[in-house]
């Protein structure tokens, strides 16, 4: 009897978790279905995904924190740094459709601000630079990917439509429709439009500047060197007067 109960509790808890998600947090759950090519169903993102968990908890944190309970609002965040391995500041400010992949190791500052249609990997951080007061961590725009292990870093702005590669650290503005890789980050693309689904979550294919570069200055040394073989076998004439 006591265990057909705990069952009856346990399938309860799962059911209004579900309704609970699926009212407040649709648009969140579409975002993983579209974003994760792993995502079995709405039912299993909801039970298992621990970005959408840190998500939920950061939501309640965060009206908490706007009600000016700080301690409550830092003890749920940090409660929800221990279920799911990510930390959101309560005072951090995140917009619709957000989208934490695996997400183990991630931090975002206080001050962070984040756009709709957001997606982080695992190992992000938004951080600060310094011991300064007021805004002191990145703003990213919409439709921003942020690859693994990359660190944005300081009050800074990465624009709509950018994304950044695996393991970048990122100190200064990012124009909108841009690539960043390397360390510190470098703009390696910029499009100068609009992508056309909205978000880009192939961060792998991106370009290198460094690479780029020592390229081109092999291409320019193969030339200087086929233009000397040349003028070794034809010498110039020397003019008769």
């Amino acid at each position: 009897m006591i265990f057909l109960i705990l069952i009856l509790v346990i399938v309860s808890l799962i059911a209004a978790k579900v309704v609970i998600y699926k009212i407040f947090f649709n648009d969140d759950v579409k975002a993983v279905m579209e974003r994760d090519p792993a995502a079995a169903g709405e039912i299993s993102v909801i039970l298992t995904y621990p970005g959408l968990h840190a998500l939920f908890y950061y939501r309640i944190a965060h009206a908490v924190h706007k009600a000016r309970f700080f301690f409550l609002a830092r003890f749920i965040s940090q409660s929800a740094r221990w279920i799911t391995g990510i930390e959101i500041h309560p005072g951090a400010v995140i917009g619709k459709r957000f989208f934490i992949d695996h997400g183990m190791g991630v931090v975002i500052g206080e001050t962070s601000v984040i756009g709709d249609n957001v997606t982080l990997f695992q190992g992000v951080t938004l951080g600060g630079t310094g011991k300064e007061k007021g805004k002191r961590h990145p703003t990213l725009g919409d439709n921003v990917v942020i690859g693994t292990g990359a660190k944005i870093l300081g009050n800074i702005h990465i624009g709509d439509n950018v994304s950044v590669g695996a393991n970048a650290v990122v100190l200064r503005d990012v124009p909108a429709n841009s690539t960043v890789v390397g360390v510190p980050g470098r703009i390696a693309s910029r499009q100068g439009r609009k992508l056309p689904h909205g978000i880009n979550l192939d961060y792998t294919t991106l370009p290198d500047p460094l690479t780029q570069a020592l390229e081109k200055l092999q291409h320019e040394i193969d030339k200087i060197e086929n233009e000397l073989k040349d003028f070794d076998g034809n010498p110039p004439h020397k003019k008769s007067h």
